[in-house]
């Protein structure tokens, strides 16, 4: 190599190196940086809150034996009209209200018999109430032992026969909750900030979670209780 081009050679290959470390730093800071930014914390808000359910279903049974079927649907006829009329004495309304036909069984049509049973045909009675009104159809409930002097004997509140209560308004209570449980996840997160000695940064990740709605307790089924949980991931900032 001539002399002439020895030094444009030299300071070509100063600067090259000078810009390889440069690339370097950069890089090596660029990687310390984006390690900073993977420390996070991952945190858990709840919220819950008590409502009183807005829409009961109450089944309404009632049960009548007879050995004459003619006979056997009147009675049936009869008793089903009283107890529609009661009803509606409490204060509900025919939409809420539904009747469906009595299941009639002929016990001497079922092969054996059992010669203890005195009467060949059994009605079962099936209404069923809808109703926002609550507080009605709880006291309504109350008042039905009322039917037992007319010979109407409803059927007990038994598990396979119990009143639903529902709560359908969650539109209502969920932006009020979301809020409440994501400030819970905060303070959480904060608290832990302040004892690593960091300070806490932006969300990276946010899942609302699901809400549920349960009973309080067996006593109060019309009391509910709905819950979330919400999950939070926060960088942590030195």
């Amino acid at each position: 190599m001539e002399k002439n081009n020895i030094l444009p050679a030299l300071l070509l290959g100063g600067f090259l190196c000078a810009g390889l470390v440069y690339v370097g730093q950069t890089a090596s800071t660029a990687l310390l940086q984006m390690k900073a930014m993977e420390r996070t914390v991952t945190v858990k808000g709840l919220a819950e809150k008590e409502v009183k359910a807005n829409v009961a279903i109450w089944p309404i049974n009632f049960t009548e034996v007879d050995n004459n079927l003619p006979k056997l649907y009147e009675t049936v006829q009869q008793k089903t009209d009283r107890v529609v009329a009661f009803l509606k004495e409490q204060g509900f309304s025919d939409s809420e209200i539904t009747i469906s036909l009595p299941s009639i069984e002929d016990r001497q049509a079922q092969g054996y018999v059992d010669p203890n049973v005195r009467y060949r045909y059994s009605a079962k009675v099936n209404l069923s109430i809808y109703t926002p009104q609550i507080d009605l159809m709880l006291n309504t409930r109350k008042q039905m032992i009322s039917l037992v002097k007319e010979g109407i004997a409803i059927a007990s509140q038994e598990y396979d026969n119990r009143t639903e209560f529902l709560f359908t308004d969650l539109n209502s209570v969920k932006p009020m909750m979301v809020q409440e449980a994501t400030q819970n996840a905060r303070e959480v997160a904060e608290k832990f900030a302040k004892d690593s000695d960091s300070r806490l940064g932006k969300i990276k990740t946010a899942s609302q979670g699901q809400f549920t709605i349960s009973d309080r307790d067996n006593s109060t089924p019309y009391i509910k209780q709905i819950r979330i949980v919400s999950t939070l991931t926060y960088y942590l900032n030195d």
